[in-house]
């Protein structure tokens, strides 16, 4: 009844062996093995995207804020949302990797950017020339910090903004797998066909031990990124064992199989949960479900071995009858008996 995190999730085991396989004998380090050549190419082909630069980190935080120092000056301003990955969950990476651009907010419907809050914000910016910042990036979170999906036309119409003022877009996808399977798209239709110029292509919360890809669909941006990624201490020496996992998450389409045995567990449990009376406070649209309960029933839940997080106050002091809010996420492992085992605690 583990459903704190996709992050608490195992490895699948075929990346498992793609690992043990790429542990044979020796290889160049630093990315210029040939297993590492081949998970780049396999890359691009997933997007449709040959002329892209692909570069490989451990973490989706190193990808998001590499990728936007890449595409921002120090004295830019980020445009994202309250609730993004770079504003709620880095530790200020973006702004320490920038060397000092700062995030703007962008109000949210549903934790979604909407187009005409990213115009007001954009337009609030850039207003007091050299007294203030410049405007820079904007950054979408796919899927959402609150289990939302944009559609392709709504990151169509914030990319088509960003454009209206000569403005970059990242696509933070630490779930872009995930929001894929929820749209039935490909990755090209959610990132360049809507005007997406990066992407932080998520691999550890899908069955991965820990690596997230970026992908800079204009390469001329490359070699900075590759200057920033050593400077930054996230070039690994033995890289192929970044690679090796991208190779079995790749093969075959698992990432996306993977993806969609963690939404469609979702969509068991909260179809079960709905039954039970139980309101969420968004559409579960992916893996992530939100939810109010009582203190009383999340103490009563979690000592009876369910296990995930509640958002917004101790669960185990206060007034049992106050409404506090808990997070569920599946991923890929999450079977049916796990599931229903916590579905028959209500």
């Amino acid at each position: 009844m583990h459903f704190a995190s996709d992050n608490a999730g195992p490895v699948h085991p075929k990346v498992l062996e793609a690992v043990a396989r790429a542990n044979d004998g020796y290889a160049s380090g630093y990315g210029n093995d040939p297993l590492s050549q081949k998970v780049a190419g396999m890359i691009r082909d997933v997007f449709e995207a040959p002329e892209a630069a692909v570069y490989l980190v451990p973490t989706g935080t190193a990808a998001n804020a590499l990728a936007l120092a890449t595409l921002s000056d120090p004295w830019n301003t980020i445009f994202c949302t309250k609730m993004a990955h770079i504003n709620e969950d880095e530790c200020n990476a973006p702004e320490f990797y920038t060397g000092g651009a700062k995030l703007t907010l962008v109000p949210d419907v549903n934790a979604k950017m909407t187009p005409d809050a990213l115009r007001a914000s954009i337009l609030g910016e850039e207003t007091r020339g050299v007294h203030g910042p410049q405007r820079g990036t904007v950054s979408i979170t796919q899927v959402t910090e609150k289990g939302t999906v944009h559609t392709l036309d709504e990151i169509a119409a914030l990319s088509s903004v960003a454009k209206e003022f000569g403005l970059p877009v990242h696509l933070d996808g630490a779930r872009f797998a995930n929001a894929q399977a929820a749209l039935g798209c490909t990755a090209a239709q959610m990132s360049w066909k809507a005007g997406v110029d990066a992407v932080s292509f998520g691999g550890t919360k899908n069955g991965c031990m820990g690596v997230e890809a970026v992908v800079l669909f204009d390469p001329k941006t490359a070699w900075e990124f590759e200057l920033r990624r050593k400077r930054g201490a996230h070039l690994f020496s033995k890289h192929r064992y970044l690679a090796a996992q991208l190779e079995g998450y790749l093969e075959g389409g698992l990432w996306l199989e993977l993806a969609q045995r963690a939404n469609a567990a979702c969509a068991q449990l909260a179809a079960g949960l709905s039954k039970a009376g139980l309101e969420f406070l968004f559409d579960p649209e992916a893996n992530i479900i939100f939810f109010s309960a009582s203190r009383a029933r999340h103490a009563d839940l979690l000592s009876r071995g369910a296990t995930y997080y509640v958002m917004d106050g101790d669960h185990t002091k206060g007034d049992p009858d106050q409404m506090l809010t808990g997070r569920l996420v599946t991923d890929w492992s999450r079977d049916r008996a796990g599931i229903d085992a916590f579905l028959a605690l209500f």
